[in-house]
């Protein structure tokens, strides 16, 4: 598959680049252009092909939505450990309407939104760069090619397109709205963010970010209080009901899993979230560096712009801002532990959109003025293109080279897979209603089936964790009493092991099993009183053998 998208880049940069004047002018070139485009998106998306373990916690929701429980992780415990709720709705309706998989049909939504994010950078790029065009001048639609093509080579939304992840929904949303709003649609840029909230909570800040600059906008003149007070109609008329039915079935105004990610200390947070941005400035140089020369270009045209050209200005700088606004809230919320930068994977399309947009901004003025001597960076030349596609060459190389990228998602893949088989033993064989605690409780509580009630000894899916206190093994022991714990995050052991955990001392015991055919080990914490039966009761699947711990 390496092979496949390293071919598809060539392809698609030998095609344009010779082909550029065609694809300027002749819309049939650029539609082929764009196919192309989709195409190496489509590979890129493949190449990593991994459903990630937190959209299993998704996964489990859904299921339960469909399948008559309501929106819990365990049935009949409603804790709100999800942030995705209109992804959760969208992957829960094929089985709710006619049985279909949740995990197929989540891989090929995000799959779809991805490939939307390519299309919809072309339109936005285009859309923009028209605002600044004199009034019967001709469009240049070419641009938007330069930034689809930028947005398929964005390695971290490649990572996340079959993720099962709420991700690619989340930056197509990110993206419609900067495309509303500069084909001035207030109403429906509302309705968009609105969506987008009820997708992530970094959607708040791109609610607050629009409609701040739809105000100063009407405060300057630029246009009436009517069109901020549309955009907030549109989005108000969604997310009231939706917070008063939150508040009402979950009894809290914040999720469950968001105050968990910030109920530690600030200031480890806060280091924590500087080393994931610097992770994700040193193998996103390119794009970092076309949004620094945008925004340099901009500030120095400043005083040169034409009122066409300020016009146009608005939504690339409302760009620059969601940029800055998503980055901040990612490094103070210090990050997450999922590969290839998940939570900055809505940064790169901006800059690639704000970035040609700008391109073409700045030429259209430019070829509005004589000049004695032709500029080689105005329309006409390859310049854009010939960047664009060294920009997504070195995109490309950093998805593959990169240990954060391929290399850990195929790690991940094959935990996943670990876990997941774990997950189906226990269901398998443990008695319905029993409790099992668990630290990576994605993939194995869905594959454990809802006949499980699954402790998330982390918080996103247990109130007392999440809002009291963190960590606490006592009340896990004591008050929720687990049947049987699970303390691995990452699959099997390469060895066996029965050293135990002092967490759950005294009170469990620790049971070995090796997987048949491998060499690999699980370890698991019987409740002392229930450990003959329990070790009886698993050692029947033929997959995992019950191997005694030495006296």
């Amino acid at each position: 598959m390496v092979v496949a998208v390293v071919g598809a880049w060539v392809l698609l940069a030998a095609f344009v680049l010779a082909a550029w004047t065609r694809v300027a002018t002749v819309r049939a070139w650029r539609v082929a252009a764009l196919l192309l485009t989709l195409g190496f998106s489509l590979l890129h998306q493949l190449m990593f092909s991994t459903l990630a373990d937190d959209a299993f916690i998704t996964f489990r929701y859904a299921l339960n939505v469909a399948d008559g429980y309501g929106p819990v992780f365990n049935p009949g415990d409603r804790v709100e450990g999800y942030v995705n709720f209109l992804w959760m709705l969208l992957i829960a309706l094929p089985r709710a309407m006619f049985g279909g998989d949740v995990e197929a049909f989540a891989a090929v939504l995000g799959v779809l939104a991805t490939l939307g994010c390519v299309l919809l950078a072309y339109f936005t790029a285009n859309r923009v760069a028209a605002l600044a065009l004199p009034e019967g001048a001709r469009p240049r639609p070419a641009l938007g090619v330069a930034a689809a093509v930028l947005t398929a080579g964005a390695g971290g939304l490649a990572v996340y397109g079959p993720s099962g992840m709420e991700t690619p929904l989340f930056v197509l949303l990110v993206l419609a709205v900067c495309h509303a709003l500069a084909a001035r649609r207030p109403v429906v840029a509302g309705v968009l963010v609105a969506c987008a909230v009820m997708t992530s909570p970094d959607g708040l800040i791109v609610a607050v970010a629009a409609g701040g600059a739809l105000a100063i906008a009407a405060v300057r003149g630029r246009h009436s209080w009517w069109v901020p007070g549309g955009y907030a109609l549109g989005a108000l008329v969604f997310l009231v009901p939706w917070t008063a039915w939150r508040v009402t079935y979950y009894h809290h105004l914040l999720p469950n899993s968001l105050v968990a990610r910030f109920g530690g200390p600030l200031g480890p947070q806060l280091s924590a979230g500087w080393r994931y941005l610097s992770g994700f400035s040193l193998v996103h140089q390119g794009f970092l560096l076309i949004g620094l020369v945008a925004v340099v270009a901009l500030t120095v045209r400043r005083t040169l712009a034409g009122p066409a050209e300020s016009g146009a200005r608005s939504p690339i700088w409302l760009m620059f801002v969601l940029v800055l606004g998503l980055t901040a809230g990612v490094v103070v919320q210090g990050g997450d532990s999922a590969p290839s930068w998940r939570l900055l994977a809505v940064v790169p399309p901006l800059l690639a959109v704000a970035s040609v947009a700008t391109y073409g901004v700045l030429t259209t003025s430019a070829a509005m003025k004589p000049s004695p001597r032709p500029r080689f960076w105005t329309a006409g030349t390859r310049l854009l293109p010939t960047a664009a596609f060294g920009l997504t060459g070195i995109a490309v190389l950093v998805s593959i080279l990169s240990p954060d990228m391929l290399r850990r998602v195929g790690d991940l893949r094959t935990e996943g897979a670990q876990l997941g088989e774990v997950g189906s033993w226990l269901g398998g064989h443990l008695p319905p209603g029993s409790v099992v605690s668990a630290s990576a409780t994605g993939v194995l509580a869905y594959r454990a089936g809802p006949q499980l009630q699954v402790v998330d000894v982390l918080g996103r899916t247990d109130e007392h964790i999440a809002r009291d206190v963190a960590n606490d093994y006592e009340y896990v022991v004591n008050a929720r009493r687990p049947t049987l714990a699970v303390t691995t995050g990452t699959g099997y052991d390469q060895r066996q092991s029965c050293a135990m955990d002092p967490r759950y001392s005294g009170k469990y015991e620790a049971a070995t099993f090796r997987r048949a055919g491998t060499p690999y080990w699980i370890t698991v914490y019987t409740r002392t009183e229930q450990t003959k039966t329990l070790t009886s009761d698993l050692d029947t699947d033929p997959r995992f053998i019950y191997v005694a711990c030495p006296r």
